[in-house]
């Protein structure tokens, strides 16, 4: 009665209507939240399945390459391109080697084998200069025997130890990190934080691209093309003064420079490397990220 004199009946029943709208919000939300781990499972399942297969077809073509070739060389046990999940695996796996004191050679080779890795190696060097540049493990019985490309080399070494002389950083996203990703027309850039992302994927805490008016290459000869190509040329070197604007103002503990092979050199960064990214800026970035920190793995 007094709750009807004061108007708070109507009032009660509608925080109850409110409460069990709410619970059923919350149903919902928990439900979808469960279908998009769901979601999220599957997808990575489906990537590591694609992987396995791409890798064995690599497998067979390098097989039937090297078989048609009829040059009796050695051939590599398998390949593998090594992301996310997996590449965390093998990274894991080669921390936790323990040999005997000098029982494990680990050498970064950029391009021609010293004698101590062809040596170590035998016959099966060959494989370690067709890999190259790579960082190799080896055990004298060959059980470990390995060569996988670091996105973020070291300087070349070899050196005989009771582990694997590795850094995580050669070959996995650490701390804080800045990705740049050039092309003739285009500039992205994302800053990245592993120690706060979800597993394997670091956290992208900033991003910044844009596009740039550039002349496409010309198809006709002469004077005409001479002139084309010089405001080509221009507009290009204004596009990477931009861009290195831009990455003056980054803050972060290393630099990756990636896009095109031929404006890399423009740029002082802690690593460079070719990779083909297309589509705007933030998708561009995403690719050349994800292509970066893939790491080729050959079993020797």
């Amino acid at each position: 009665m007094l709750d009807d004199l004061l108007g708070r009946t109507d009032l009660k029943e509608r925080i109850e209507d409110l409460e069990d709208e709410n619970e059923s919000l919350r149903n919902r939300l928990d439900a979808e939240s469960e279908r998009r781990s769901e979601a999220v499972r599957d997808r990575q399942e489906a990537e590591e399945r694609v992987n396995e297969l791409e890798d064995r077809i690599t497998e067979l073509e390098d097989r039937v390459r090297r078989q048609g070739s009829g040059d009796g060389e050695p051939e590599f046990r398998g390949r593998r391109d090594l992301r996310g999940e997996r590449r965390e695996r093998v990274v894991a796996l080669l921390d936790s080697v323990e040999s005997t004191e000098e029982g494990v050679l680990t050498a970064y080779v950029p391009d021609d084998p010293p004698e101590s890795v062809r040596e170590a190696f035998g016959d099966r060097a060959p494989l370690v200069e067709r890999a190259a540049p790579c960082l190799v493990v080896r055990d004298p019985e060959g059980l470990l025997s390995a060569a996988l490309r670091p996105p973020n080399p070291p300087e070349a070494f070899a050196a005989w130890d009771s582990t694997v002389q590795m850094e995580r950083e050669w070959l996995a996203p650490t701390g804080q990190y800045a990705l740049a990703v050039v092309r003739a027309d285009l500039f992205a850039l994302g800053v990245y934080d592993a120690d706060s992302g979800d597993g394997p994927q670091p956290e992208r805490v900033h991003f910044e691209g844009f596009t740039s008016d550039v002349k496409g290459k010309h198809s006709k000869g002469g004077f005409s093309q001479d002139r084309f190509e010089r405001r080509r040329e221009s507009q290009i070197r204004e596009h990477l003064e931009k861009c290195q604007r831009a990455l003056d103002g980054v803050d972060a503990e290393r630099v990756f420079v990636v896009g095109e092979g031929t404006l890399l050199d423009e740029f002082d960064a802690d690593a460079t490397a070719a990779v083909d990214a297309t589509g705007k800026p933030e998708a561009a970035l995403d690719d050349a990220h994800d292509a970066f920190w893939t790491v080729p793995l050959s079993l020797l």
